[in-house]
């Protein structure tokens, strides 16, 4: 057992294994029942999951924003995670670290046969993936998942699991042959939520509105867009313009709510001319 003195924990001087080594012993110091710390060591799965898909994201932020300063770290806070839930599996008799490396390893070689082993590597992009997708159903198949839908996680964003659950169906047959049904339906769901809006109850509603934003995931898919990569860039370029309109009110002495809609209306066209 590494204990907190340990001279491991302090060496940033040694090669990959070595520094992976230093974390894990890093994180089993830190959830020691007995010289831990107190809030590591509450901490289980559930409590852990968000902190992992929230650095996730921020991997993401940082390299959407072109921020490569910042990514060094966000990786390591990512590393931290799996760390984290390899020590927690541990603790429990699941699995270990170095259990959860072979695993990705072994799968990694298995999936990648034009590199590995015999196939041949002439093939295109759109072929890899065929096959790719292929060997996932295999290995889907041997894990008794049986439905087209099955292993789909469940914790995804809604909008990336709305991808992912259509692509599926897709490759069985169950989709429009082009966007002309899409946006046909996209229509539909807009009427049945008005309706509802305006003759049923929330639940209805919201119901409704589900429908469209997952028909609206599908009409990305046929233009080959992502719906959730779309929507972080129009959430950035909202961000863009309002914060131009907090500028352009601040040099007039004012706030937002001090402002109407009529004065931020025009404040926003102009960010547009500014080209934000």
């Amino acid at each position: 057992m590494v204990k907190p003195t340990d001279p491991i924990l302090f060496d940033d001087r040694g090669d990959l294994g070595d520094q992976m080594r230093r974390l894990a012993a890093i994180m089993a110091c830190l959830r020691d029942r007995d010289t831990g710390c107190p809030w590591d060591i509450e901490q289980d799965f559930a409590s852990i999951a968000p902190y992992t898909i929230e650095e996730a994201y921020e991997v993401a932020d940082a390299i959407e924003r072109g921020a490569w300063g910042e990514l060094e770290g966000e990786l390591g806070d990512l590393a931290l995670q799996v760390v984290y839930h390899a020590q927690m599996a541990e603790e429990a008799g699941h699995f270990d670290l170095g259990g959860v490396l072979r695993a990705i390893s072994a799968k990694m070689i298995a999936r990648h046969p034009h590199v590995f082993g015999d196939d041949t590597r002439d093939k295109s992009a759109a072929q890899q993936t065929e096959d790719w997708e292929k060997i996932k159903s295999a290995e889907r198949a041997a894990k008794a998942e049986k439905g087209v839908l099955d292993g789909v996680a469940m914790g995804l964003p809604a909008l990336t699991r709305a991808l992912k659950l259509q692509k599926r169906a897709a490759r069985v047959g169950f989709d429009w042959p082009s966007t002309k049904e899409v946006v046909e339906k996209i229509v539909e769901e807009a009427h049945e939520l008005v309706e509802a809006r305006d003759e049923l109850g929330p639940e209805e509603t919201a119901e409704e509105y589900g429908d469209l934003l997952f028909v609206m995931v599908n009409l990305g898919r046929h233009l080959g867009l992502d719906a959730e990569a779309c929507l972080r860039a129009a959430n950035a370029k909202f961000t863009r313009r309002f914060e131009f309109i907090e500028a352009e009110l601040a040099k007039a002495g004012k706030s937002p709510d001090q402002s109407d809609l009529e004065e931020m209306d025009g404040l926003w066209n102009a960010s547009k001319r500014a080209g934000l």
